[in-house]
């Protein structure tokens, strides 16, 4: 009996001491949970009291140097999407920050309002792309507008007052970031640069064209000077025929110059022609330069349009020092006034 009672008793002991620290638990957690909301509400005066004399802001930063403070992040990225990267120039594609923002988030009595300072300074540090239209003659870029239908427009009048032959006339679409450097032009200002361009490349290809003989362009006068006796002249006191070239008046040794490229075929003494050159050309044709006093080229010699060959004189059948200049064609004499000195 003893034995048995003692068990219960023990039992009784060991629930008392359980109730003991239940209580205790409970009390303990009351008194935690007591604190906490203590602590809760300490903070939430304390933040209160920071956002009353200080407001939250964005400090915008570039490179990590401070820019500007805005109130809303979200705000100051609409904006640089509205403004910074958009561009009223028809010809831009698009436009990118060469450097990117960074937000830091503060809480300050700063008054946030930079957002148009942190756009300027944004816009300050962007690049754009453009797309452009060029108007090209033979390849070479004439002219610059701003869309395609504008390029069409002048390509198609430009082919209606212009032939093929004239100039090949083309359309390039270029990119670049530096819009200023090329400048685009409005349709009139670019169709009259063009039509000018063009009338300029007819003219001149005109010119050529009728400086060539047999697909040889004589581009370069031998000398400067007057002409004393033109082709054709029959003047008894100097001569007994027809005159088969032109003479030009010039001083004594002025140099004088190859017509048009060629290889020289004669260099020497010829009777009345006294000193003379000769350069053969493609095609049958020649050119005579005599009565020299010096001559500088010789037989088998290549020479450019240009290149010194001669100087002037008065050798030969003479009565003055000047160039006498003939033009021949498969040996037969014709009129240099015809390409040169016109």
């Amino acid at each position: 009996m003893c034995k048995i009672y003692g068990i219960i008793e023990g039992v009784a002991v060991k629930k008392e001491s359980e109730i003991i620290l239940y209580h205790k638990l409970k009390y303990c957690t009351k008194e935690l949970w007591k604190l906490l909301a203590i602590i809760t509400i300490a903070l939430f005066i304390i933040i209160t009291i920071a956002f009353i004399k200080y407001n939250p802001v964005y400090a915008v930063k570039i490179n990590d140097e401070i820019i500007g403070y805005v109130k809303s992040k979200k705000v100051m990225e609409n904006i640089i999407n509205e403004q910074v990267l958009t561009s009223d120039n028809p010809c831009a594609i698009f436009t990118e920050l060469t450097v990117e923002p960074t937000y830091e988030l503060k809480l300050s009595n700063i008054v946030a309002n930079d957002e148009e300072k942190v756009a300027q300074i944004l816009s300050e540090n962007t690049t754009t792309m453009y797309k452009v239209y060029a108007i090209a003659l033979n390849g070479e870029i004439d002219s610059y507008v701003n869309t395609l239908e504008e390029a069409e427009n002048i390509v198609a009048d430009m082919k209606n007052e212009y032939s093929e032959d004239v100039a090949q006339i083309s359309i390039q679409e270029q990119y670049t970031k530096n819009f200023e450097s090329i400048g685009t032009e409005t349709l009139e200002v670019a169709k009259a640069k063009v039509n000018s361009g063009l009338r300029d490349i007819k003219t001149e290809k005109e010119r050529i064209a009728a400086a060539t003989l047999n697909g040889v362009y004589f581009s370069v006068k031998p000398v400067s000077g007057n002409i004393t006796s033109r082709y054709g002249a029959v003047e008894t006191s100097v001569r007994d025929h027809a005159h088969g070239g032109l003479d030009i008046a010039a001083p004594y040794g002025t140099s004088i110059k190859a017509a048009a490229e060629g290889t020289i075929s004669y260099s020497g003494w010829m009777s009345g022609y006294g000193y003379l050159i000769i350069i053969d050309h493609a095609n049958g044709v020649q050119t005579y330069y005599g009565h020299c006093s010096k001559l500088y080229a010789s037989v088998g010699e290549e020479v450019a349009a240009g290149d010194v060959i001669a100087a002037v004189g008065s050798t030969g059948n003479s009565t003055g020092n000047h160039l006498h200049l003939e033009i021949r064609l498969n040996g037969e004499k014709v009129n240099p006034q015809s390409y040169i000195y016109k």
